[in-house]
């Protein structure tokens, strides 16, 4: 439900995948699924307190984050439309998986929503002094579809949106939508 419910992650998939397909959306979700990996294994190892108390680190990579997130947006927003000579879209480069991925980490290592969850949720119905390594390892190949698969879902549908949307205007439409979400979702992570 929490991995489901809109928020910062969900928004930038979904932007990424308008502004720039379903490839690199993916690639963002890639780097959410590793940092709630990194937040699980944190609170696994009981470190969830010296997580939370890192407070400045956390800060740092959360406006960091969000940082990058508003940029991402001001640039679609400022995107030139170019067209082919059959009128059709061109498309833009890709950012590669890299680029995409390291986004995806920063903006899930500083989301409060997520820290909140492995910090202070999660220990309240998994008692995590009693966890094994083979547990751990079992939850965290249940987070990889529930972590990865739902923000994909969102990225194919939001792609399939994008296709719909294949002339000058609508695209100019779409880039500046997709910017705002992107921007709205690095001032909801810098604010949080």
């Amino acid at each position: 439900i929490a991995v489901a419910t809109p928020g910062p992650g969900i928004f930038a998939v979904t932007s990424c995948a308008i502004g720039r397909g379903f490839r690199e959306a993916v690639a963002l979700t890639c780097g959410i699924v590793v940092g709630d990996l990194i937040f699980f294994l944190l609170a696994a190892l009981g470190m969830s307190a010296l997580a939370h108390a890192m407070g400045e680190l956390f800060l740092f990579v959360k406006l960091a984050g969000a940082a990058y997130l508003i940029w991402l947006g001001v640039k679609l927003w400022r995107a030139r439309v170019e067209t082919a000579p059959d009128g059709t879209l061109v498309s833009v480069p890709p950012r590669g998986f890299g680029r995409n991925a390291l986004a995806g980490c920063a903006l899930t290592l500083g989301n409060p929503k997520t820290i909140a969850f492995y910090a202070g949720l999660l220990p309240t119905f998994i008692d995590l002094e009693k966890l094994t390594a083979g547990d751990a390892a079992l939850m965290m190949l249940i987070m990889l579809p529930v972590v990865g698969g739902i923000p994909t879902a969102y990225a194919y549908a939001a792609a399939r949106a994008r296709r719909f949307l294949n002339n000058p205007r609508r695209a100019r439409l779409m880039n500046r939508t997709a910017g705002t979400m992107m921007i709205g979702s690095g001032v909801a992570v810098a604010v949080r």
